[in-house]
């Protein structure tokens, strides 16, 4: 990510910091790939390592079951949180895995609490906010966020999610065993996006100030979801003897930002357009991409839904999360619903897509969706949410059983 510069830091890293008193602050390097690519320096009140006390903490129920028989599946998710049970969730421990393998894991939550200080040791996190409204605080700073925002936050980043409002906040949440970042195409050598790019610097929106907290030296505890020595995930639960919010500034190339969805500007063509146009970051072992309100094709011949399509080396995650999609009329997903086309099965429109679609001149749909390259799982609220039905909606009957 590009440059920022946020609060006080000195002219020349890796030399004293002194406050107006003459205390030293303590250096924090925060680098990727071993700091042999984007990095920050924080610069804290008091030691970044201190800890008095570490007790195991579980990160919730991180089972998978394998999609056997191959299924498309349809997920509604919006069933996951029923009534008023968002009331007592938070976005951070109330999160209900619906799919993952060993690159990555996609949960929901519906939250209307604060959740607990919080980082991600174990990859970076792209959430994507599909109603409500709240702030993150992190260690770099607040980042206001609203109904339309992906949220990423590097690996490591103590953070803590604060929803505001009288409605609750829905969060897509997409994890990373890795770091997730716009794709290598859609930037120049040197890291500048690209004319050719569907979204560029200006639509990035970092902190614009360090965050202290009101009571800096007073045990606060922090959870810490990591990897364990057999490659899965598990967490830690540490108590600190200073709040993590003690950054007086920081400056360097890895911070959290969000990034609005309506600011992505889609690319279409006079025919139908494959997904690679919609994508928006990358992972090791998935990409993220999102389908926006645009024009559709202007061929006098074009086929405005996609064409029956077959992932060879991909499941295909779809999150429907506005508008209309005009594919999947007839199937039962609507807003909240998330699909599953899993590599080894062809899909493509509904029945009657295709002839309803002709002559059209836009589409009014927003969808995220997660090309994964290694199957995908069904964690325990992929399974909860599974309407059963999905599968058999191209043929209109299912098995005789």
């Amino acid at each position: 990510m590009y440059y920022r510069r946020v609060g006080n830091v000195p002219p020349k890293r890796h030399t004293q910091h002194r406050d107006a008193s003459g205390a030293l602050h303590a250096e924090e390097v925060m680098g990727e790939e071993g700091f042999s690519s984007d990095s920050s320096i924080l610069y804290h009140l008091a030691i970044p390592s201190a800890i008095v006390d570490a007790t195991p903490w579980t990160p919730g129920d991180l089972t998978t079951t394998t999609n056997q028989p191959l299924l498309p599946r349809h997920l509604a998710l919006h069933g996951l949180f029923p009534g008023q049970e968002w009331k007592a969730a938070d976005p951070v421990t109330s999160r209900r895995l619906v799919l993952g393998n060993a690159d990555v894991r996609i949960s929901y939550v519906v939250a209307g609490e604060t959740s607990p200080l919080y980082r991600n040791a174990v990859g970076d996190e792209c959430v994507y906010v599909e109603s409500g409204q709240g702030v993150v605080e992190t260690v770099f700073g607040t980042l206001p966020v609203v109904g339309g925002d992906y949220v990423l936050l590097p690996r490591a980043t103590t953070h803590r999610w604060l929803p505001g409002g009288d409605e609750p906040l829905r969060c897509y949440v997409i994890e990373a065993n890795s770091h997730i970042a716009p794709p290598a195409r859609y930037l120049s050598r040197y890291g500048q996006f690209l004319e050719t790019a569907p979204y560029c610097e200006r639509d990035i929106h970092g902190p614009d100030g360090p965050l202290l907290a009101d009571e800096l030296h007073a045990d606060v505890e922090v959870l810490v979801k990591h990897r364990d020595s057999r490659g899965g995930v598990t967490g830690t639960r540490y108590v600190v003897p200073t709040h993590p919010f003690d950054v007086v500034g920081w400056d360097g190339c890895l911070y959290p930002y969000t990034f609005p969805v309506s600011d992505f500007e889609p690319i279409t063509g006079r025919v139908h357009q494959p997904p690679p146009v919609h994508q928006v970051f990358e992972g090791a072992g998935f990409v993220i991409c999102n389908f926006v309100p645009r024009k559709v094709d202007y061929h006098p011949l074009s086929v405005p839904v996609p064409y029956y399509h077959s992932n060879v080396d991909s499941d295909e995650v779809m999150f429907y999360c506005g508008g209309n999609y005009e594919a999947r009329k007839g199937s039962g997903i609507g807003q909240g619903s998330v699909s599953l086309h899993p590599g080894g099965h062809s899909h493509g429109p509904q029945p009657g897509a295709v002839e309803r679609s002709l002559g059209a001149e836009s589409f009014d749909e927003l969808a995220v969706m997660v090309d994964t390259f290694r199957p995908l799982e069904l964690g325990e609220g992929g399974v909860a949410s599974d309407d059963g039905r999905y599968a058999w909606t191209w043929a209109g009957r299912g098995p005789a059983r």
